[in-house]
């Protein structure tokens, strides 16, 4: 065995005295090598790349801008807060006109619906809703809703800002910047004091609830109760907050209001159900928990069932 591992290694002493030889070389490349891939990334790691920007570059201030950003445009006429994007042209704006307690909200991306008389604006859990003009706005286009200013103005404004519209929303869109709200909400309450109020505005706002078909509904103010299981419906106008033990607080249905020769009929939906409320004057309603006498009598269709109650004017 060892004379056979003589023979086999008895031709490689040459190579080796040649390998040798050349080791110093190839260990040279191999370093130059290395050195070449190395150097990017040393390069790399000591600049920023081509196409990072420090965060105060023009660049990056300009990548900034690419939201839509909120301007306050105060005037004699009337004070207007406008979301305006990149390109100047108005995504939402709130108006309040000069002599007259009034918020006006356009939006001109939505399209005017002949049924929908109501659009609602707010942030998060603050939401108004304003009397729309199904017409659709002429002079700017899409929607435009009018109201008394909300007491809560501020709080409306005071994250990301949304609108809706029947199955239509813009938004949610970006906050008013603090100080622009503050400004926003004095000069409404400074509006509202000056001055007469201008032609084609009402003497008075009017709520969404008492608008139909672009005419103010008749003041109907009712309150509905019923016994097993017992329900609780207030009326104002057209919506009706319809309450019981599972919801105390309870829950207002948008409906339309149908006049009777006895009564009226409110139709709607709750909770995508059919929501129907019928009222009949008929002296002598009993609610079966008192001997109160009730002037009119009530007929409810909800969660497909039907109840009877009783309701008198509130």
């Amino acid at each position: 065995m060892p004379g056979l591992a003589l023979q086999f290694c008895r031709p490689f002493p040459c190579m080796d005295v040649r390998m040798r030889n050349l080791l110093p070389i190839i260990i040279a490349v191999m370093l130059l090598g290395a050195c070449d891939r190395q150097e990017p990334t040393r390069r790399g790691s000591s600049a920023p790349a081509a196409d990072a920007q420090p965060s105060d570059s023009p660049t990056a201030d300009a990548a900034k801008r690419t939201e839509a950003y909120w301007v306050l445009q105060p005037g004699a006429e009337a004070s207007v807060l406008v979301l305006q994007a990149q390109t100047g042209s108005p995504i939402l704006s709130l108006t309040c006109p000069s002599g007259g307690n009034r918020l006006q909200v356009i939006v001109p991306g939505f399209t005017p619906i002949g049924s929908e008389e109501r659009l609602s604006f707010g942030s998060g859990g603050e939401v108004e809703a304003l009397v729309a003009d199904f017409r659709g706005d002429r002079r700017l286009g899409g929607v435009s809703a009018a109201g008394a200013v909300p007491a809560n103005l501020a709080a409306l404004m005071g994250g990301p800002v949304s609108a809706s519209y029947g199955s239509q929303t813009s938004g949610p869109h970006p906050s008013v910047p603090t100080a622009i709200v503050a400004s926003f909400v004095v000069a409404c309450r400074s509006q509202a004091s000056a001055g007469t109020p201008r032609a084609g505005l009402p003497d008075r706002p009017v709520s969404p609830c008492f608008v139909q078909d672009g005419r103010e509904l008749s003041a109907q103010h009712l309150r509905a109760i019923g016994t097993e299981p017992f329900w609780d419906a207030r009326i104002e106008g057209r919506c009706v907050t319809y309450s019981h033990p599972e919801d105390q607080k309870g829950t207002r249905v948008w409906t339309r209001f149908t006049p009777t020769t006895e009564g009226g009929v409110w139709t709607g939906a709750l909770d995508g159900r059919p929501f129907e409320l019928r009222t009949r004057a008929a002296r002598g309603c009993s609610d079966g928990m008192s001997d109160k006498s009730y002037p009119v009598t009530v007929e409810l269709l909800v969660q497909g069932e039907k109840r009877n109650g009783c309701a008198e004017q509130i």
